[in-house]
């Protein structure tokens, strides 16, 4: 159980330890970057909880083999409707809630990125978290734990994982894609998460020509600045994941001299602009201009 699962080794021997001891709670809140395995702990859990054998988790029951594909009418997985969990999801989920389980002895609910439940969905969901029947446990998994409601927290057995160790992320795509050397920077930019590893590991060319820019600002004049940054502007598609990588790096670079941290803001002031529709080239134009200023 878990085994596939890298990182938060605390989380899931607490969890093991609830199963073994018939201590489920009613209502969990996994909280954490995307990435991170809170899904994938959450899936597993279920299927423990759902399984008939004493020894849970045993791949061979009824419960067990009709989980695996994705068959069974005890466990139910629920995500947003476009931008928004809304509370008409939450009602329809309370309509199965109350309804006996029918192989196991009890029900999972599983609300991925729960944190964009709109409030109303939130305090439909509260009535459920204040009485839910014995049998049913409910598992929320957000990124912002911010988002929730302090009344829903306070309900829930909150779960906080952790960023995943770069050295084994480094080791996750050496061993799952036969990459020999992992650049640094694809470890950089994935920030603890080995889900955005796996997005980022075929674009080396993109983070390493990044890192030139970055590592360069200080001793090329502004012309050849923007010059050198030609690969930024073509990856108007990878803008998110661009900036945060420049903040990432910048964010370290602080930590030795002051002056980046207002590279960080001017960094975060371009993701404002873009994402108010601002035109993606002159932001970059501005952003650049505004850090090379900064920085010499």
């Amino acid at each position: 159980m878990f085994e596939k699962i890298i990182g938060n080794d605390i989380i899931k021997e607490q969890l093991k330890k609830s199963i073994n001891n018939n201590q489920i709670s009613h209502s969990y809140l996994f909280v954490g970057i995307e990435g991170i395995g809170k899904k994938m702990l959450a899936t597993e859990l279920a299927k423990a909880i759902l399984c008939l054998n004493d020894n849970k988790y045993c791949n061979n029951c009824k419960s067990c083999v009709e989980f695996d594909g994705n068959n069974n009418p005890d466990f139910l997985y629920i995500e947003p409707d476009g931008n928004s969990l809304k509370i008409e999801q939450i009602r329809e989920m309370q309509k199965k809630v109350v309804e006996q389980p029918i192989i196991s002895k009890n029900k999972v609910y599983i609300i991925d990125n729960a944190d964009l439940m709109t409030r109303e969905a939130q305090n439909c969901l509260l009535k459920t978290l204040e009485e839910p029947p014995e049998f049913v446990t409910i598992i929320l998994i957000g990124s912002n734990e911010s988002n929730f409601l302090s009344t829903i927290k306070s309900r829930c057995t909150i779960l906080r994982f952790e960023n995943i160790e770069p050295s084994k992320i480094e080791k996750y795509l050496k061993e799952k894609f036969g990459i020999q050397e992992v650049p640094k920077s694809i470890i950089e930019a994935a920030n603890g998460s080995i889900g955005k590893a796996e997005l980022l590991k075929d674009k080396q060319e993109l983070y390493i020509a990044i890192d030139t820019v970055l590592e360069n600002i200080e001793k090329m004049d502004l012309i050849d600045t923007l010059k050198n940054a030609d690969i930024i502007y073509k990856s108007q598609d990878e803008k998110n994941e661009i900036l945060e990588y420049i903040n990432i790096k910048f964010l370290k670079k602080a930590k030795e001299n002051l002056k980046y941290l207002k590279c960080i803001d001017i960094v975060e002031e371009t993701k404002k602009r873009i994402k108010a529709n601002s035109n993606y080239n002159m932001s970059i134009d501005n952003m650049l201009i505004s850090i090379w200023e900064v920085i010499n």
